[in-house]
């Protein structure tokens, strides 16, 4: 099978040559050839332009290339956004007096456009239409429409707003790249570019709406070391260039000067050994072969250097991660350590707060017990100062009774040495005790038991003791008064 291919390919490969050889040996004949193939392919070209159906808004236009009205949703891919500088048109080789209604009026049967700049010193102008889709059509069907005496070139534009990122992980997605660079604006596409089969290639493309925000990324990802993924190799951005892939060179397009005429004295051809051409051109061929060796040595270098980078990064991470490891550990002991010291400081509080607890308690019955034996001391000291009211009432009882001796009917003092009829001296009585003066006094010593003296004190002075009632024999003699 591999063999069959192979087959084919040099069959391939040796068709263009055959057909270089029938070239080189009859120029005139493919060049009539060739301007007949152009002559047919023009044509062709203005008959599709003829043939194909131009987007309305659903309404049928007045226009050289109308055709079958097609809805404009049929043009829009799911999800796809819209208004994007890659639907963004250069319209050159403009009039001088064209104006931008003009313009918007030539692009309306494709949609509605969001943009319209022209420059009229310098004749061109730019037109932003809604999709990709509609702005390829619009591409392929104006593109050198006359237009008062000159042919449009319209083209489209390059997107100012575009980077180009390298070194992307192997598991990045388009969706990622788009959310990992949103941080910095708007974006409006964002590509993981991958080879025939599928496999990333570690490149993409992203695709801002404004400038600023492209340089703001920029910037920042080239002072920074921006990561996507946990693989810690950051991505790489730089401006991208831009590419015209699709339409290229055209033969009418390159300036026909003079160095044009003297390079195409010459059709294409295989230089003949032996030949000046032959020797330099085999030089060139040994500078090329030289540099793509070089190069490859160089990728090689890289890719070595990029594999021993990647084993001392896993030995790195290792190593970090056993660091890590024991630098928590480290700090869990030092944790479990202060726990430690925060617990026995909290059972030293409570102890001494119990201890001052138990002190206070002790100290509330010390003053309780001493405030309980000074209240007993006051209640004894009241009873001995106070009797109680029984005894009370029997004194007070006595001092009632009949024949008592009241306050003014007590004798003086001297009252025995005063002769019958002689005043008591004032002074005697003045002088009498506290004790005498309320009738509780006993009579002198000497005095007692003699009871003529006590009958003539009391026949001779009626007057200070007068006789009581008969009851009153309590102070006869030898009797004593009673307390």
């Amino acid at each position: 099978m591999q063999g069959n291919r192979g087959f084919k390919m040099d069959q391939q490969n040796h068709a263009p040559r055959k057909q270089m050889m029938h070239q080189q040996q009859h120029p005139h004949h493919h060049q009539q050839q060739q301007q007949q193939h152009h002559h047919q392919q023009h044509h062709h070209q203005q008959q599709h332009q003829q043939e194909a159906p131009s987007p309305t808004n659903g309404q049928q236009m007045n226009s050289p290339n109308e055709g079958v009205t097609i809805d404009l949703k049929n043009f829009r891919k799911p999800g796809e956004k819209t208004y994007t500088q890659r639907s963004r048109l250069f319209v050159g080789n403009l009039p001088s007096d064209v104006t931008e209604e003009e313009l918007r009026k030539m692009f309306e049967k494709y949609g509605k456009a969001g943009e319209i700049y022209i420059h009229k010193d310098k004749g061109f102008g730019f037109i932003r239409l809604e999709t990709r889709t509609l702005a390829e059509i619009a591409k392929a069907e104006l593109d050198n429409l006359p237009l008062r005496g000159k042919q449009l070139r319209v083209r489209f534009a390059c997107h100012s707003a575009a980077l180009s990122v390298k070194n992307l992980p192997q598991f990045v997605s388009n969706e990622l790249l788009e959310e990992a660079f949103s941080i910095f604006g708007q974006v409006e596409r964002a590509v993981v570019i991958v080879d025939d089969r599928g496999r990333p290639t570690g490149k993409g493309i992203v695709e801002f709406a404004s400038k600023p925000s492209a340089r703001k990324a920029l910037d920042r990802c080239a002072d920074g070391s921006y990561l996507l993924t946990a693989f810690p190799r950051p991505i790489t951005v730089e401006p991208m260039d831009q590419h015209d892939e699709e339409e290229g060179l055209p033969e009418k397009l390159i300036n026909k000067n003079q160095m044009y005429h003297k390079e195409r004295e010459q059709p294409a051809r295989f230089a003949q050994p032996g030949s000046f051409e032959y020797e330099y051109a085999m030089r060139w061929k040994a500078l090329i072969e030289m540099e793509k060796q070089q190069q490859d040595q160089v990728d090689r270098n890289i890719k070595e250097a990029q594999e021993k980078m990647e084993v001392e990064m896993e030995a790195a991470r290792h190593e970090h991660q056993v660091m890590l490891m024991r630098q928590d550990l480290m700090r869990r002991q030092e944790e479990l350590r202060r726990m430690e010291e925060l617990h026995n400081q909290e059972m030293q509080k409570r102890k001494q707060m119990e201890l001052r607890h138990e002190e206070e308690r002790r100290r509330r019955e010390e003053e309780t017990r001493r405030q309980q034996e000074e209240m007993l001391r006051r209640q004894e000291s009241y009873k001995g100062n106070y009797p109680d009211s029984r005894e009370a009432d029997l004194r007070m009882a006595q001092m009632a009774m009949p024949g008592s001796i009241g306050i003014n009917n007590r004798p003086p003092l001297n009252a025995t040495n005063v002769p019958a009829g002689t005043t008591a001296s004032a002074g005697a009585g003045a002088m009498m005790p506290e004790g005498a003066a309320i009738g509780l006094a006993t009579p002198p010593t000497e005095r007692f038991g003699q009871a003529p003296n006590i009958e003539s004190l009391g026949g001779n002075n009626q007057t200070a003791f007068p006789r009581g009632t008969p009851g009153g024999g309590d102070f006869g003699p030898n009797k004593r008064r009673r307390y």
